[in-house]
């Protein structure tokens, strides 16, 4: 029997192990820390770094030294034949001999060093591949500004349904204690029967939502998930509080201090597409020079009417060759020149489309740093009107209950609270929220958080 309890003990003891195992706890600074290193889309980002990194590598490899080796072997099922006048031998005028010229068999084994001398396409290439691993990273940080904020934006959503649900079940337990009593007052002949339906109206509709909200959690629970790059069915648990992170993030030397427009990443990135179309027309002109390339090979060959090419008595001889090549473009029927021209079109393009992102970034940043002092205020704003509407409602139900308000004037109360209730906790959100927005646009990420 002792046997038994102790079994049953470290079974349960091993239960509840692995059960806090699979709960994880997340603050929202590690949310996004984890986010950041296990977040799918974050982690193509930083594979698109390493590529980069690799595309780099290989472009500058066509300009270093390239040796390649050959082995051929030839069998002559059936070796030519060449006609040679016979007169070359003693024989009559006019006619020819049939003659064969050289073995049946023969094997070759060469090997080749090639170097590029000159090649300016190869010198825009090596410029193009560090815009291109810089292109990369910005699109990295682009990518980990963007994870981080729908990290916010999903963990304030929990944080939203889970204040929501209890403060469901905060009415939902008043109201049907309210009901619970007036009902009772209605049986005694102290009440109409209008005033019970009043509240089961406002009951009803208190349960209603509650359920609706329960079912928005799990739904903002997955959806957290995916963004930290879990299992959609992870137990996930977070541990900061709605009203904590709304004072945390209020920061009016956010508003205040000067944003410089060229910091922010998607002024990089516009600056990164014009240095790609610059070098593409540097591209273009390079065509036109001549292209310069060395090579030196060696190599053994031999020959044999049987396949002797193993034995070590088989000859083999060597030979070697040094040379170097120069292409010189001369005409093109104008295609360069085309190539060079649409070049320079779009480079034009992407220095206008530079000078727009500028102008719209300072647009957006202005109306995002609108957006949150906005959100600041409204929060200060409804929580004051929360307040009003949590002393009207209280003042309306003892007066209901004295007898001295209606059953509509509580309703009307009660729905006012409510709707209260809801816009302070949105306003909250949506402090946390536009400051995010703010940040991501400014690229201007407060650490602590």
């Amino acid at each position: 029997m002792t046997k038994k309890i102790a079994f049953i003990f470290v079974f349960l003891i091993n239960i509840s192990i692995f059960s806090q195992e699979k709960n994880q706890h997340f603050s929202l600074q590690e949310a996004i820390d984890y986010a950041l290193e296990n977040n799918r889309t974050s982690k193509n980002a930083q594979r698109d770094i390493e590529a980069a990194k690799q595309q780099k590598w290989e472009t500058t490899a066509t300009g270093l030294p390239q040796i390649d080796a050959t082995i051929d072997y030839q069998n002559f099922l059936k070796q030519q034949v060449s006609l040679i006048p016979a007169e070359f031998f003693g024989g009559n005028p006019g006619e020819f001999a049939e003659l064969t010229f050289g073995t049946k068999q023969s094997m070759s084994a060469t090997a080749t060093l090639r170097q590029k001398l000159f090649d300016g396409s190869y010198l825009v290439g090596l410029q193009s591949a560090k815009v291109y691993l810089e292109i990369s990273k910005n699109a990295k940080t682009k990518t980990d500004l963007e994870v981080r904020k729908a990290v916010i934006n999903a963990y304030g959503n929990v944080l939203l349904a889970e204040q929501s649900v209890q403060i469901l079940e905060r009415n939902k337990a008043v109201l049907e204690k309210n009901l619970n009593d007036l009902t009772q007052m209605y049986k005694n002949g102290l009440e109409e029967e209008e005033s019970v339906e009043q509240l089961q109206i406002t009951l009803s509709g208190v349960d209603s939502s509650l359920k609706n909200t329960l079912r928005l959690k799990t739904l903002a629970y997955q959806m957290l998930n995916i963004t930290l790059g879990l299992d959609v069915h992870n137990k996930t648990i977070v541990t900061d509080s709605l009203e904590d992170l709304t004072l945390k993030n209020m920061s009016l030397d956010l508003l205040e201090s000067p944003v410089n427009v060229e910091n922010t990443i998607d002024y990089l990135i516009a600056e990164n597409d014009k240095k790609s179309k610059e070098l593409l027309l540097k591209l273009e002109k390079s065509k036109a020079l001549p292209t310069l390339n060395a090579f030196v090979n060696g190599g053994y060959q031999g020959y044999g009417d049987n396949f002797n090419f193993t034995s070590k008595d088989q000859k083999w001889f060597g030979s070697s060759l040094l040379g170097i090549n120069m292409n010189i473009p001369i005409f093109s029927s104008l295609g360069r020149s085309a190539a060079t021209q649409r070049a320079k079109i779009n480079l034009a393009k992407s220095e206008d489309d530079l000078i727009e992102t500028e102008q719209k970034l300072q647009l957006q940043i202005a109306s995002a740093k609108s957006d949150y002092q906005f959100a600041i205020e409204d929060y200060d704003n409804k929580k004051q009107n929360l307040n009003l509407a949590e002393r009207i409602e209280k003042k309306n139900e003892i007066k209901f209950f004295e007898g001295i308000a209606s059953s509509f004037d509580l309703r009307q109360a009660q729905t006012q609270l409510y709707t209260a209730q809801q816009e302070f906790l949105q306003a909250m959100l949506d402090v946390i929220n536009k400051k995010a927005e703010l940040e991501t646009i400014t690229n201007s990420i407060n650490t602590n958080e």
